[in-house]
């Protein structure tokens, strides 16, 4: 695999977030979570002894790259909550240049953090000239507005193509936030490539419809979730976040949909990315915490769509970028694991 597919591969990580059930009588048990995975007793073992085990996530296409993680915090549940609705997830992550959250009235001074600095003139200058393919995840209507605007640009000083990219970017993400809080999978506008386009809607429809181990549990959940903007249970708040994450070296803006419930029996997360600036197509979260012993069983999957595993040598593309996955995942859970034992959360009253 090239180097750019096992560091779009190690980045295909959507924010970890702790999610509980809509019924507390909806949760499983430890142990019916752990057999749902297939974690054996040796693996349990492992848990016991603070280690992380990885098991098995179905892939869905040859896009996809899908891995799962487990392990046990030996903090309680309520803590890992708290630290999560603090907003401390972003501590966790090497790779965040900036990050907010997005509010009930967004407009694109929502994300007026993202920015193309005078460091990657050339990458905002690639982003105005771009064209249908996949240096930029763009749609037909998003290329054809850049391309009306280059005829004014012919003459541009630097200043000012930097100051129109950075504000048709921020354009472009309200346009795709709007679309999407209206209409859910059914507004994300497909990336426009050479020859075809990649579907980022299918592919996210496609990732909830298959996440089967947790669905049993969260029936209505899951299907608050493929049909959003349908309600959510009564208990479950959501959150949109943006994200400008270094991938590949590169600024990548990125649309995150968080849906958050709290409770004392056990959680699941629901995160999607629903638009990502370039090298990956789209991410799906599933994690779950569970009270074990005294502290939290922790289970953790994604599953991430990029055509750069696709094609030839799949096969040896798909095991090489679930192995850099895993590795990241693993980092990831090591270092929210110091971070809550560095910094214990002071649990709000219920």
């Amino acid at each position: 695999m090239p180097t750019k597919t096992r560091l779009a591969a190690a980045v295909l990580l959507g924010s970890f977030l702790a999610v509980t059930p809509a019924t507390a009588q909806d949760a499983p048990s430890p142990q019916q979570a752990l057999q749902n995975f297939g974690i054996g007793a040796e693996q349990i073992a492992q848990l016991e002894r603070g280690e992380i085990v990885g098991y098995d996530v179905s892939e869905t296409s040859q896009k996809e790259l899908a891995i799962g993680v487990a392990m046990l915090l030996p903090v309680p549940l309520a803590q890992i909550a708290d630290y999560i609705k603090k907003g401390n997830l972003n501590a966790i992550e090497s790779d965040i240049i900036a990050s907010a959250a997005i509010g009930a009235n967004p407009s694109s001074e929502s994300f007026k953090k993202f920015a193309f600095t005078d460091k990657q003139l050339e990458e905002a200058k690639a982003f105005l000239a771009a064209e249908a393919g996949d240096e930029f995840n763009l749609s037909k209507t998003e290329l054809a507005t850049l391309k009306n605007l280059q005829a004014g640009l012919e003459d541009a000083d630097d200043k000012t193509l930097l100051k129109t990219a950075n504000q048709t970017y921020r354009e472009f993400l309200l346009q795709r936030l709007l679309a999407y809080k209206k209409n859910g999978l059914n507004g994300i506008a497909p990336y426009a490539r050479d020859g075809g386009s990649a579907d980022p809607a299918a592919e996210l429809r496609t990732d909830a419809i298959n996440s089967k181990a947790w669905a049993r549990y969260f029936p209505e959940l899951q299907q608050a979730w493929l049909n959003y903007p349908a309600a959510l249970p009564g208990n479950a708040s959501e959150q949109f976040i943006w994200l400008n994450r270094r991938v590949e070296d590169r600024p990548t803006p990125i649309l995150n949909h968080r849906v958050v419930v709290v409770g004392e029996t056990g959680g699941i997360i629901v995160s999607r990315q629903f638009y990502v600036g370039h090298s990956y197509n789209s991410s799906h979260v599933v994690a779950g915490g569970l009270p074990y012993q005294d502290g939290t069983l922790v289970f953790y999957s994604i599953r991430s769509s990029t055509d750069q595993v696709a094609g030839i040598g799949s096969s040896l593309k798909h095991s090489i970028g679930r192995e850099q996955m895993k590795k990241e995942m693993v980092k990831r859970l090591q270092r929210l694991n110091k971070d809550l034992k560095r910094k214990p959360a002071t649990v709000a009253a219920e």
